[in-house]
């Protein structure tokens, strides 16, 4: 039988046992025993006795006449296993504002073709977090892990395998803040929908050195300074828009006696931290891709809309996205007009294109 938290286990070599209290990593568990104190033990030294559920294993039968017990002038006695106090938590000033991390780590980096990857949340704060982790299957939610979090810590939450990363594409991580014995600043709860690019998995440079592991990791924030990221979504008020915008400019009405109206310039920023949450795990390459095709998303939306102006924001930088733009206008969009905006508005940092 597996061990879960809330389980009450007696060691199998050591005298004593207690309530599993939490996972210190995926071999390590937390046991209160009667007195209070906390012990790590390794889960395959763990035999559960009485299941979270309530439900009691049945007792094994013994023979009516008790055997007394012996032992061979072999066998040692195994060391008691010593007690740790449970750690005081240690408190730091930028620990009052939330910042909470889900983390991936691949078992062999060199082999990610074959490898397994561990799951851990980060908790950088000196707040518990009562927290729930789960992925979407369909229209409905699977909960992947669920229990409290100490402050300032990270805790492992599953293994999987690269058989098990399409489940992986939206997960939710939801949590509680609160602290123990003492007042505090009440934080709101939290819902983070993320949906994860599990293509980076794929990919050595998607795990990168950081502040909260010895081994390179892939770091999604989930709230950082007390702010959630942006939860995954569609505005489907946008997205009625942009079709009706598309419809009218496929089939556009002819009014003969009406002069046209100058079209409104349309801004469109393409600085990467205008368009992403967060460029964790993303290369240059990955970012320049990712910017050309809001470009090309743009003027397909526009196709057929004569006159249409639409501003493309770019910066100055190094250049490399203001000519990779140029290179598209020439080869795909050859009969549009363009040129460098407004320096008075947009300095060098952005290119003008009307339709035609």
């Amino acid at each position: 039988m597996s061990v879960k938290i809330g389980d009450k286990v007696r060691f199998l070599n050591a005298v004593g046992g207690g309530i599993v209290k939490r996972f210190i990593d995926k071999n390590l568990v937390s046991v209160e025993e009667d007195d209070g104190f906390e012990t790590p033990v390794l889960i395959r030294e763990c035999v559960v006795i009485e299941p979270a559920e309530g439900t009691i294993k049945p007792a094994p039968k013994v023979t009516s006449a008790p055997v007394e017990p012996r032992l061979s002038k072999d066998v040692t006695p195994q060391p008691e296993i010593k007690k740790e106090k449970k750690p005081e938590i240690v408190e730091t000033p930028e620990g009052e504002q939330l910042s909470v991390m889900l983390a991936f780590l691949p078992n062999q980096p060199k082999s990610l073709q074959n490898t397994t990857f561990d799951c851990y949340l980060v908790n950088d704060s000196n707040y518990y977090l009562f927290v729930n982790y789960m992925n979407k299957s369909g229209n409905l939610w699977n909960s992947r892990y669920s229990g409290v979090i100490e402050p300032n810590i990270k805790i492992f939450m599953e293994e999987f395998s690269k058989e098990d990363l399409n489940d992986l594409e939206r997960v939710c991580i939801q949590f509680i803040a609160y602290k123990e014995n003492k007042p505090f600043r009440v934080k709101n709860p939290a819902s983070v929908e993320l949906k994860i690019d599990t293509v980076k998995f794929y990919k050595l440079h998607s795990f990168r050195e950081n502040d909260y592991f010895d081994e390179e990791a892939l770091i999604f924030p989930i709230v950082k300074n007390d702010i959630p990221e942006k939860t995954f979504h569609i505005d489907p008020k946008a997205l009625e828009r942009a079709m009706k915008e598309k419809q009218a400019a496929e089939n556009p009405r002819q009014h003969p006696d009406r002069k046209k109206e100058p079209s409104q310039v349309i801004e469109v920023d393409l600085h990467a931290t205008e368009l992403l949450d967060t460029l964790t795990g993303m290369s240059n390459a990955d970012i320049l891709h990712y910017q050309l095709e809001k470009f090309n998303e743009t003027l397909a939306a526009f196709q057929g809309k004569k006159g249409q102006k639409i501003v493309f924001i770019h910066g100055k930088g190094d250049g490399v996205l203001r000519k990779a733009i140029l290179d598209e206008l020439k080869t795909k969009y050859k009969g549009y007009y363009f040129q460098d905006a407004s320096f008075r508005e947009y300095g060098y940092g952005a290119t003008m294109v009307q339709i035609r």
